[in-house]
């Protein structure tokens, strides 16, 4: 099984450098485009399933790349973006310490309070690509974000604590692996 892996196109709370976490916010123009132009890099592949965050901006960025109606992604909760809490809609550059740290070096510093910390991050990817493993597919498509694509690569790369933190994975990167 090849799965592909790539984080949604671009929004205006990226544009604006803010922490979105579990906002529902939409793609923007540069986000739709951004898909399409990762469509056209990988060809004529098709998938045989789709699989993206519930979050609006996975599901559409999800239907573009995979050249499929909204309808036939199948969304799991599983690969939503990390619980920020209270540091959601918050700068990068306004977070303060604690979080700073943690989202720079989490295998040194602990996640701050109302943050989703690695260990449930791991835990998350792993159920989902152990459910995955037992289905019959070719090609796989998994479109979420930026913090659960880190636990979702070090759990395929067998990474220690199963995160792969760097590097950052941008706007709709695509990361290939094969099971």
């Amino acid at each position: 099984m090849k799965i592909w892996i790539t984080r949604h196109g671009q929004t205006e709370l990226n544009l604006k450098k803010l922490m979105q976490g579990r906002v529902d916010e939409p793609l923007n123009d540069t986000g739709r485009n951004q898909a399409k132009a990762a469509r056209a890099q990988i060809g004529d592949i098709k998938f045989d399933a789709v699989f993206a965050s519930p979050l609006d901006r996975a599901v559409e960025t999800a239907s573009i790349l995979g050249g499929v109606d909204r309808s036939q992604v199948i969304t799991d909760d599983r690969i939503i973006e990390t619980d920020f809490g209270k540091y959601d809609m918050k700068s990068y550059y306004r977070m303060g310490i604690p979080m700073t740290l943690y989202w720079a070096l989490p295998e040194i510093f602990p996640a701050p309070k109302t943050v989703e910390n690695i260990e449930s991050m791991v835990a998350r990817s792993r159920s989902f690509l152990n459910d995955l493993q037992k289905k019959d597919y070719d090609n796989v498509l998994i479109v979420c974000h930026g913090g659960i694509i880190r636990a979702l690569c070090g759990c395929l790369e067998n990474r220690k604590r199963g995160i792969k933190w760097r590097p950052k994975p941008h706007n709709c990167e695509i990361r290939k692996y094969e099971i």
